[in-house]
């Protein structure tokens, strides 16, 4: 009888489904159809063909900016230099389509004792950023609390909407569950958190795992997340929003278009998971600042889940925008942010 195969590769070497190429965001055009000159002529005058392409390319590019463009002085250390015990290293998960590539950041064991795990989701707002962006997060969780973090690379619209990064980051989760000794974790102590859009997939996770009866996370860590595509609800989107800086209305409309495509698919609770059933969500961590657009959302979320009795925990700092945790040691708040981060990972495993 064949034993069944693995679903973690220790060794991976790709290809992700990060590159598949039959993107399902990405148009086919063919000499058959009666536009063809229109299309041909748009594609000699510009590249990439679609809008859509063409809208997110500046945005991939200058996402994170360029490093070499700062003064030295006003550059923070990188995740290397902060936590050299750190190894960073590659692992890959079988998921529906494919491999899905997942960066892990751990420090030596001293003992043979399982360690927790956190699955970690990058931000990017469903569009951009790579598990490596958030290298100075995930490395100083592993610094902190001894926890192996496992750092997913999912599929990302515009190419691959709703809800292609949510099975990408359920797989993940669900081969953790599985498989987490072979990693030196232990399957009942694994957390998932994310930032921004990474804190939506990681808000969106317990209620996969519930509904597909697979064990919720001992606990969950949102940072600034999406919690409600319908923002503008909340009196407070549409004031910071306007003149958002780190994120902003024409952010977060270009996002919500590009990856739920739908307005319908706005209330999914895959989507929006504080219109969801939160039955069952686990103990839970929401890191927000009052000058984050979002911030509305944020306390309306962990004031639902204690509404259904779950043990949730709201971190706010005052004046501070979106993602303010982003760059160590730049604002006092952001370290106080993360030292909240392992203080929560730590009561979650005890």
């Amino acid at each position: 009888m064949n034993a069944t195969p693995p679903l973690i590769e220790l060794s991976p070497r790709g290809p992700y489904v990060t590159d598949l190429p039959d993107a399902p965001g990405r148009s086919v055009v063919t000499p058959s159809e009666p536009a063809f000159p229109i299309y041909r002529l748009l594609s000699e005058l510009r590249s990439p063909l679609e809008l859509r392409e063409l809208m997110i390319q500046p945005v991939r590019t200058g996402y994170i900016g360029k490093p070499g463009d700062p003064p030295p002085a006003h550059l923070p250390p990188g995740a290397a230099e902060l936590f050299p015990d750190v190894a960073v290293g590659e692992i890959a998960v079988h998921g529906e389509d494919g491999l899905v590539h997942c960066r892990t950041y751990s420090v030596p064991a001293t003992d043979d004792t399982l360690r927790p795990i956190v699955l970690y989701i990058h931000g990017g707002g469903f569009t951009v950023g790579t598990s490596a962006d958030t290298a100075s997060i995930t490395s100083r969780m592993a610094h902190d609390t001894g926890a192996v973090v496992v750092s997913v690379d999912y599929r990302m619209a515009p190419e691959w909407p709703f809800p292609h990064a949510v099975e990408d980051c359920f797989a993940v989760y669900r081969a953790l569950r599985e498989e987490a000794m072979r990693l030196g974790g232990d399957p009942e102590k694994i957390l998932v958190a994310g930032d921004s859009a990474g804190g939506n997939l990681s808000a969106v996770l317990p209620l996969v795992a519930r509904d597909r009866d697979v064990p919720v996370p001992a606990g969950a860590i949102l940072l600034c997340p999406i919690t409600n595509f319908c923002a503008e609800e909340h009196p407070g989107f549409e004031r910071l929003a306007a003149r958002g800086i780190v994120y902003d209305t024409a952010f977060f409309g270009f996002i919500r278009g590009a990856y739920l495509l739908r307005k319908s698919n706005w209330t999914h609770p895959y989507a929006s998971p504080a219109l969801g059933d939160l039955g069952g969500f686990p103990r839970t961590l929401v890191v927000c600042g009052s000058d984050d657009p979002v911030v509305e959302d944020n306390r309306a979320f962990a004031e639902r889940l204690k509404a259904h009795g779950v043990h949730a925990e709201l971190f706010e700092r005052p004046h501070m925008p979106h993602g303010y945790y982003f760059f160590p040691g730049l604002v006092p708040e952001g370290d106080e942010a993360l030292a909240a981060v392992s203080d929560f990972i730590r009561a979650c495993t005890a």
